[in-house]
């Protein structure tokens, strides 16, 4: 994923020490430390936080299949390059028949 968004900077919240945050935790510390966006697989964020208490866009990838999302790498591209603050989106993926 990450050669894919070779225009952004990237790093996972393992790599930032944040591999036991939950939820308003990694939120908090994402906004602190100035990421515009958060990417995750997590489907039921916007059901667990308020999630309009932060200026943060989220983007939620409704799979954590690698595969899945490896087929359609330009949707989860386009949904990063078009977030904006606040905003909330998440990104499908056709099943594979």
């Amino acid at each position: 994923m990450r050669e894919s968004l070779g225009e952004h900077d990237t790093s996972t919240a393992y790599e930032r020490g944040w591999s036991t945050l939950k939820n308003s935790d990694l939120l908090d510390a994402a906004e602190r430390e100035g990421f515009e966006v958060l990417l995750t697989t997590d489907q039921n964020l916007r059901h667990q936080q308020n999630i309009r208490a932060w200026s943060i866009a989220i983007v939620v990838l409704r799979t954590t299949s690698w595969p899945r999302i490896q087929r359609d790498i330009p949707a989860v591209v386009r949904a990063i390059n078009s977030a904006v603050p606040g905003s909330y989106v998440e990104v499908s993926f056709p099943t594979v028949g």
